[in-house]
């Protein structure tokens, strides 16, 4: 069951597995009314709701969230949940590129399956897939879209990448 979160930004939606959050997507138009949804949302899911929002909040803000619901990367293969575990360490405001990341996990020459990896990230955002640059310091893709991304790194004070 998908659930919306309202932001100054957009109303993301996202999801949990009996694991954790396992997908965040972002704002589109959305039949379903927040507080409805929310309601909806098995009582033991609740708090991870609540630790989501004011985690994906933080981000919208430029800041680092002071913790994160527990994280479902489960989806991924070992390569991919090595890259978003990679990517968890990038502070706000910091970027890394795809080589950069394929050299943290020992995989040098992996540098576009890197770029897969990030595509395929299951809670961007969060998992902060948006710091990955390709080499020479340029946007590269982004699963949310480049308009997502410049906006993303501008929250996070990188004036070059104007949204």
């Amino acid at each position: 069951m998908k659930v919306p979160i309202a932001t100054s930004q957009g109303t993301f939606l996202v999801e949990f597995s009996e694991s954790g959050l396992c997908s965040l997507s972002f704002p589109k138009a959305s039949a379903v009314p927040v507080d409805e949804a929310s309601e909806h949302l098995p009582a033991a899911l609740r708090p991870w709701l609540k630790l989501t929002t004011v985690a994906l909040k933080a981000v919208l803000a430029g800041k680092a969230p002071a913790e994160f619901p527990p994280l479902d990367l489960s989806v991924g293969t070992k390569f991919q949940q090595s890259v978003w575990r990679q990517m968890l360490k990038i502070a706000p405001g910091k970027t890394k590129s795809y080589g950069e990341i394929a050299k943290a996990i020992g995989k040098p020459a992996a540098v576009r399956a890197v770029g897969g990896a990030c595509g395929a990230n299951p809670i961007p955002v969060l998992v902060p897939c948006h710091r990955i640059l390709a080499a020479g310091g340029k946007l590269g893709g982004f699963s949310g879209g480049l308009d997502w991304k410049r906006r993303l790194l501008t929250i996070e004070g990188h004036a070059q990448f104007p949204a």
